[in-house]
């Protein structure tokens, strides 16, 4: 549906909780009439289940949900079943393969890219943040295509961008397109991926991703896969960095970050304070097995912590979801938010910490004059919908009706 003025009838919103002995023990809800014009939320009436509305059919109403980290230039989604390939163990194996087979991508990447779109609209996302490749092999053509598929979609979706030396700013001949696609208006972050062990100098690569923000006026968020003391130095540069330069304060993020992961509790602490100190973010794809993130931790001292699908069926790994729901979940179960109040505060993984209820249980979403980004879920509220990954029934991006 174009975005117009229309009408919701029998929307299920959060109102409060509900206590026994100081502990929520539920959550309060009723029948909302919501009105929608020009892209924003116009008016919240109660409830006239008479009304020439849409009829929400008492499906819960949320904000619409955020994967934080993607790589949408480069998933094989709408290429035939491949599965990873026991051959390709490292990085620099990574890069020998995407050299050989970018140019193939490319071909067909502006409808792959959509249908990409489409399938994570399907479980109510509407807001992606997107990793581009910036290398020799790829140019700018990897931009120049997703910048065509997002225009496409741009009545239904949005996204921020992030300039990704894939294949190292040093080990390929990558600084000289950085420092080209850094100028461009539509890129919003510069990227890096793991400077010692690809590039051979934290200093040097860290350095120049640093200056290439700065100089442009842009944020930072680097990969970074490195276990020990070179993952634990690579983060320490960029909290440095963002505290010698409060400009990258809440632009400055260091995505997976693993060797947060291998900290003991005590150093996970002091590591927690300096980066809210700092106010760099960390950016998960909420790994588990041998990597547990100290995600708890991290949220204690103030840490903002971005949630992404990143690969969902890619050359590096085919165990993406796509449904930012079932992260919500997954981050739950790790991490013991079992509780009708904890499951309600873990939905702000996948809307980027906008909820029905604040903390205390005061109503602060939706208000009149809110953007009406929002996603229908069959679910009694907040706390079932994390926990079941209910299933989504609509979603609304800035008024406009996708599904």
């Amino acid at each position: 549906m174009e975005n117009k003025s229309y009408s919701l009838k029998n929307v299920l919103l959060e109102t409060g909780f509900a206590y026994q002995d100081k502990d929520v023990v539920k959550t309060k809800t009723e029948l909302f009439c919501v009105d929608v014009e020009n892209g924003k939320i116009k008016s919240i009436q109660p409830n006239n289940p008479n009304a020439q509305a849409i009829d929400a059919k008492g499906h819960l109403m949320l904000p619409a949900f955020k994967d934080m980290h993607a790589h949408l230039d480069k998933m094989l989604f709408g290429l035939p079943w491949q599965a990873v390939s026991e051959k390709r163990k490292t990085v620099k194996d990574m890069i020998a393969y995407e050299q050989q087979m970018i140019p193939v991508w490319l071909e067909t990447s502006i409808e792959r890219t959509e249908k990409m779109i489409d399938m994570l609209q399907g479980y109510g996302t509407d807001f992606i943040r997107s990793h581009f490749n910036v290398d020799p092999t790829s140019g700018l053509n990897s931009l120049k295509n997703l910048e065509k598929a997002l225009n496409n979609k741009k009545a239904t979706a949005n996204a921020e961008l992030v300039a990704f030396p894939q294949h190292g700013l040093f080990y390929t001949d990558t600084l000289p397109l950085m420092k080209d696609v850094a100028q461009i208006d539509s890129v919003s972050f510069i990227g890096g991926v793991d400077p010692y062990s690809l590039d051979g100098s934290i200093d040097k690569a860290m350095g120049a991703i640093v200056q290439l923000a700065l100089d442009n006026n842009k944020g930072i968020d680097v990969h970074l896969h490195e276990m020990g003391e070179s993952g634990v130095k690579t983060i320490e540069f960029l909290i440095d960095r963002t505290l010698e330069n409060p400009q990258l304060r809440g632009k400055a993020f260091m995505s997976h970050a693993f060797a947060l992961s291998r900290l003991s509790t005590v150093e996970a602490e002091k590591m927690a304070a300096r980066l809210a100190e700092a106010g760099v973010g960390i950016v998960s794809s909420v790994p588990f097995g041998d990597i547990i993130m100290p995600i708890p931790i991290l949220r204690k001292h103030g840490v903002e912590v971005l949630i992404g699908n990143d690969n969902i069926q890619d050359h590096w790994n085919t165990f993406g979801s796509g449904n930012m729901l079932q992260k919500a979940n997954l981050i739950a179960e790790l991490y013991g938010y079992g509780t009708e109040y904890h499951l309600s505060r873990a939905l702000g993984f996948a809307t980027r910490y906008k909820t029905p209820l604040d903390d205390q249980g005061n109503q602060q979403w939706p208000k009149v004059g809110d953007a009406a980004d929002m996603v229908f879920v069959n679910a009694s509220c907040s706390a079932e919908a994390v926990s079941r990954i209910s299933p989504v029934t609509s979603l609304i991006h800035n008024g406009n009706v996708v599904f």
